[in-house]
């Protein structure tokens, strides 16, 4: 079993900045592919980003060049910074990892932009 917990989220305004934190309650060196996804209201949930062990990222299109995800090992943290925000950014915010074949979430986090 892997707990997931997050934290970061708010209100800001359209071109603001945010960081994401999400914390396992295991170790970062036994997930290989740490992961964000957003779900806006009447929307699907979506995957905006993928963070590999090696240090592999992946972004969808929709956040490319905008956001990062890193990983603080030594904290046992991953993070999404979120730059240059905009209005459809707004939406919630989920951690995921996937270990030993089964899908983890976390509780999810708000994030809305708005002026």
């Amino acid at each position: 079993q892997v707990r997931l917990v997050e934290s970061g989220g708010g209100l800001v305004q359209p071109g603001g900045s945010l960081r994401l934190s999400c914390g396992p309650s295991i170790s970062l060196h036994s997930i290989s592919i740490m992961a964000w996804y957003r779900q806006a209201p009447g929307k699907q949930r979506e995957l905006v980003g993928q963070h590999y062990i090696l240090g592999r990222t992946g972004y969808s299109d929709s956040v490319q060049g905008r956001f990062t995800i890193s990983r603080d090992n030594g904290n046992n943290i991953v993070w999404l910074q979120m730059n240059n925000l905009k209005p459809e950014d707004s939406a919630v915010y989920y951690c995921h990892a996937r270990w030993d074949n089964r899908d983890y979430w976390g509780q999810g986090t708000q994030v809305t932009v708005s002026s």
